[in-house]
Order: C-alpha cells, then structure tokens, then sequence
C-alpha cells in the first residue's frame, strides 16, 4: 500500500467516525471470515458498520476527531463498529455476538466522545431501543390528557345522574 493509498483509507475511515455517534473497538484474533460476516450483518441491520484496518491508519484517522478517546486502544488485532443512528442497537448487536463468538470480545468504545468500558458498552446493550423509548414517551403524553377527560366525564356523569333522580322524585310526587 502506497501513500496515496494509506491517505485515502485514513480520509474515509475519519469521514465515517466523524459521522457516527458510537465507536466501539474489539478483539477478533483467530475468527473466521463467516463470522465477521455474519457481524457485519447484524451490525448494518442495527445502523453500524464494521471495519477492519491497519491499527496505525485507526490512529491517525481518529485523532482529533470526536471519538479521540480510544485512539490509544488500537494494537494488536483489532476492528472498529461505527454506530450512526441509534447506539443501543448497535450494543446491543455487538453483545449478542460477543455472547455467540468465544474469539469475540469488546474493547473499548466512545459515545459522543465519551470513553466507554466493555461492562458499560454491555449495560447500554440492555437499555430499551429507541422506538420502545419513543413509545413510553407517546404512552405517558397520552395518559395525562386521557385521563383529564375521564375525570370530567365522570364528574358530568355523577350530576347528570342526580339530575336524573331529582326528575324521577318530581314526577312521583306530581
């Protein structure tokens, strides 16, 4: 690999860390071609990629960028899962594989450029998804103006019926 060539992965890996919001770096020494393919799709399922690259071109790629934190991770054989979208997914994708793969395991991670250690890679794992989160959300906003009308109902419902028996009593006693 000439230097144009190293420039030119440097620039994309930077391009695609800086536009992700999770960065999570892990062993894979000794795992088959299968398996990482198998990762890898799970992970772009989940909005994350996977790379494996020369851990010096990591180094120089993510220094100065928003995942600066882990850049003194890279040794040994290591990749990087870039999490775009929603980071619980891409977690919670990462640990399932972890669980399956005895060769696979978390090294470190940043989230919005916060270190991250394997133990808090995995608690994020567990969190609900986005949408489950959004749903709550929705669920609880909606209880309040539910249950204001309920209350109102009954109130008009409780005079309605004593307007009801007052009627009832005139009539018997005319």
């Amino acid at each position: 690999m000439d230097r144009s060539q190293k420039a030119a992965v440097i620039e994309a890996i930077k391009a695609r860390a800086e536009s992700a919001s999770f960065a999570v770096l892990t062993d894979f020494k000794g795992m088959t071609v299968e398996e990482l393919t198998s990762l890898r799709d799970s992970l772009r399922k989940a909005g994350g990629e996977y790379y494996v690259v020369k851990n010096t071109l990591a180094r120089i790629a993510f220094t100065g960028g928003p995942h600066d934190v882990v850049k003194d991770k890279f040794h040994e054989n290591c990749a990087i899962a870039l999490g775009f979208d929603d980071p619980v997914a891409v977690a919670k994708a990462l640990s399932d594989f972890a669980k399956k793969s005895k060769l696979f395991s978390l090294r470190a991670a940043s989230l919005e450029g916060k270190e991250m250690t394997p133990a808090q890679v995995e608690a994020l794992a567990t969190l609900p998804s986005k949408e489950q989160l959004l749903g709550q959300v929705l669920g609880t906003m909606n209880a309040v103006p539910t249950n204001f009308v309920s209350l109102f109902a009954n109130i008009i419902r409780g005079m309605l019926y004593a307007l009801k028996a007052i009627e009832e009593q005139k009539a018997k006693a005319a």
